[in-house]
């Protein structure tokens, strides 16, 4: 199998001009800008993740006449690659480092699991505003964590990535707020229970404190721009906070009216699980299913409840196995990414699955999986 990377550009110094509304809090005032042909793709792609709405792209000089527009300052764009138009090509990075972090206040602090899971696992929130610059994001980075205190050797804590949540727009579709899914870490050491430092900050944090913020970062799991691009999803646990944004940006009404971005593709979200109650954000995944079933399919590997055909526990590289000709008939398709999220342990595994898949196809995934990445269709963020 192939595995395609989208062409080269060529340049061209045409002037164009972008109206657009929506940066810097002012949804209703028109921007404008004027850019080079050959930067035009690129700086619309800038906007768009930062949140614009693009009224009107027409030669330099010639656009219709409308309200009044004010001249945007230059928006800066890297060079065009052989890397599939998305998001990846222009994000916010870091925003606010370790030594000047920003203070979000947090805004809500509660808890994602149902009676009889296992662990704990908290929804936060934070709010954003007040932040100069403001501290914007897209989805499929992360944000650092700071907590409060210092370590041993009474020095601050160093901080700590979550994989951010919520959409760009955020849980409350404001543009302010930040939300992460955080897992309280805890292990045995020596006959004792350690407590994971900042997730047991996190976890215990109370609505109103304001906790130091970093970031964001990451360009490794941004969704492509294409509409119709498919995505499958393979989550466990806490891994499963890049997928809801996705998911959120493809299915959720307001978000969809916002963004201006209108899924059109497959999407498909494999989710593993101990058990039924540990299941994240479950009831709005099973929302979309069945709102929008051409376009999203849901299947779980619940460990403790479900065997594998073999009489052991279900595990999603278990249910890749079970799925692998359909997978790898997606995979086939050079509008197919795949995006992979969880704990470092569960990579094995689905290799493992992919490589027998592969091999059911006449196909060497070691060697197939390298030309995913380099084509930018295979993303894993794990830790």
């Amino acid at each position: 199998m192939r595995v395609s990377a989208s062409p080269q550009t060529t340049s061209d110094e045409r002037a164009f001009t972008i109206v657009f509304t929506g940066l810097g809090g002012r949804r209703a005032e028109l921007s404008r800008l004027n850019v080079s042909y050959s930067r035009l793709r690129d700086t619309m792609c800038v906007l768009l993740s930062r949140g614009a709405r693009i009224q009107s792209v027409s030669p330099a000089g010639s656009e219709p006449a409308a309200a009044p527009v004010k001249s945007a300052p230059p928006v800066s764009a890297p060079v065009t690659t052989s890397k599939p138009k998305a998001a990846a090509q222009a994000v916010p990075v870091n925003l606010y480092k370790p030594k000047a972090p920003f203070l979000g206040t947090v805004t809500e602090n509660y808890s994602l699991l149902k009676e009889g899971a296992i662990g704990r696992v908290q929804h936060i929130t934070f709010d954003l505003s007040g932040g100069d610059p403001h501290l914007e994001y897209v989805e499929g980075q992360s944000i650092g964590i700071v907590p409060a205190g210092e370590d041993a050797k009474g020095k601050p804590h160093k901080l700590r990535l979550y994989s951010i949540a919520s959409t760009r727009h955020g849980d409350n579709l404001e543009g302010n707020t930040v939300s992460l899914c955080v897992r309280h870490l805890q292990y045995e050491k020596d006959g004792e229970t350690i407590n994971g430092v900042c997730s047991t900050y996190l976890c215990d944090v109370e609505p109103g404190t304001k906790v130091k913020i970093t970031g964001p970062v990451g360009k490794e799991m941004l969704l492509p721009e294409d509409e119709e691009a498919n995505v499958i999803m393979l989550a466990t646990g806490t891994g499963i906070a890049p997928m809801r944004t996705y998911l959120r940006r493809m299915f959720e009404p307001k978000e969809r009216a916002e963004n201006g971005w209108n899924f059109r593709g497959k999407a498909w979200l494999f989710m593993g699980a101990p058990k039924t109650a540990n299941l994240l954000y479950d009831e709005d995944f099973l929302h979309y299913e069945k709102e929008y079933p051409d376009n999203f399919r849901y299947t779980k590997a619940i460990s403790r409840e479900q065997q594998n055909p073999k009489g052991g526990r279900m595990y999603i590289q278990d249910r890749v196995s079970e799925h692998a000709e359909e997978i790898f008939a997606m995979i086939e398709d050079p509008k197919t990414h795949v995006y992979m999220c969880g704990l470092r342990g569960m990579e094995p595994g689905i290799d493992e699955a992919m490589s027998a898949a592969a091999e059911a196809k006449g196909l060497d995934w070691s060697e197939l999986r390298p030309k995913l990445k380099k084509a930018h269709r295979w993303h894993v963020e794990t830790y």
